[in-house]
């Protein structure tokens, strides 16, 4: 499938030139850790092989490497037949995701389940659930005395939920997206399976974190969902969640510094558009002000004990929720092969991919085994 329309310049932030970024090109060699300071692009593998050695080193200066010029001149794409192309911004890293972390997505995810993932049962069992809990969860503070009190009544009236449990219970839900490398960047493909008739994009924002959980930046992601799969049981999460080219991320990862902090993260407000080929058009919109956890609350309940020398990324949950109608009423929305999802924040800049199938994405063929030996025959290897 061929890549769609990219311009670099149109996917980064308005004040780009004044932030600093991390992410991966490929100029024909393979994967090169890259910082942007001022507008100005560096090849960071005199420092470090890959971006997981350079956050762990815990030093961005862009002294020690190379200036490739104007980021634009260098004219990144993510077009496979590009003589730079542009890669997803990680790439050791766990790739780790918080479900459930928005009052909205919880509702959409017991729909999901009291639907048993059939799409037609939607817009009754939704009538069903919001008369039951009588008002809005989205004020309700997860683990609090409220929260239980909520959680008994839910209860007496036969509507509680394992995913209630995690919107509003002490514990997050925290799962594992995808496989170290397998990660998609902007403007590739991404991929829903072939077998899914119920499925939608997830728009959030991605934190990078250190091996301490220290988080270090952020950036956009789409956690592409089967919302059939899931629906059915949520033991089914790992073939809802991670499948060929079903995680974007992009187009780079802005460093926190004096300009952008969390605070930022946390009053961040995400666009999403997609257009399909039929005409069809949504519009959607998230504020992050508007999440049931902090999100230093779920990097710390994500870093379980030490458990990622690497370092790793977290997606932070989505307020989307597909209810508006595409082809049926009740039906809410799905994709359809040549949708373009676009996830958009004045910050953190545009992530846009065009959407088809697992079995025609691009293969994911390079892995750890493939990076070691490339880095290897570059000379990037020391003791």
């Amino acid at each position: 499938m061929a890549h769609q329309s990219f311009a670099l310049e149109s996917a980064l932030p308005a004040d780009w030139r004044q932030g600093l970024f991390v992410g991966r090109i490929d100029r024909g060699e393979g994967p090169t850790p890259i910082i942007v300071a001022a507008g100005i692009a560096y090849d960071m593998t005199p420092v470090a092989p890959t971006v997981s050695a350079l956050v762990a080193g815990g030093s961005f200066d862009t002294a020690a490497g190379t200036s490739l010029g104007d980021l634009l001149d260098v004219g990144p794409s993510p077009d496979s037949d590009a003589p730079v192309r542009l890669l997803s911004p990680i790439d050791l890293q766990c790739v780790k995701a918080a479900g459930v972390t928005f009052a909205v997505s919880a509702l959409e995810r017991v729909i999901e389940e009291q639907a048993r993932g059939d799409y037609t049962r939607a817009a009754e069992v939704r009538g069903r659930l919001e008369a039951a809990l009588g008002g809005s969860i989205g004020s309700v503070i997860p683990g609090s005395e409220q929260a239980a009190t909520l959680k008994d009544a839910l209860i007496d009236g036969g509507m509680w939920s394992q995913y209630l449990e995690v919107a509003i219970g002490p514990d997050a839900e925290i799962f594992t997206k995808s496989p170290v490398l397998s990660t998609v960047g902007c403007g590739a493909p991404i991929g829903i399976r072939s077998d899914s008739t119920w499925n939608n994009p997830e728009p959030e924002v991605v934190l990078l974190a250190d091996a301490h959980g220290h988080a270090v930046g952020a950036t956009l992601g789409n956690d592409v969902n089967l919302r059939d799969f899931e629906g059915r049981s949520a033991l089914l999460l790992s073939k809802a969640k991670d499948n060929n080219a079903s995680c974007s991320l992009g187009p780079l990862i802005r460093l926190f510094d004096a300009g952008f902090t969390m605070d930022d993260v946390r009053d961040a407000q995400i666009a999403l558009r997609i257009e399909g080929e039929d005409g069809y058009v949504l519009n959607g919109a998230s504020s992050m002000r508007e999440i049931s956890r902090d999100p230093e609350d779920l990097l710390a309940q994500s870093l379980s004990e030490h458990h990622y020398p690497d370092g790793f990324v977290l997606f932070l949950g989505t307020l989307f929720a597909p209810t508006q109608d595409r082809d049926h009423p009740g039906r809410g929305f799905t994709h359809k092969v040549g949708d373009v999802v676009t996830i958009s924040n004045d910050r953190l800049g545009t992530l846009s991919n065009p959407v088809t199938t697992c079995d025609q994405a691009p293969p994911w063929q390079f892995g750890l085994g493939d990076l070691m030996r490339n880095l290897a025959k570059r000379g990037l290897l020391t003791a």
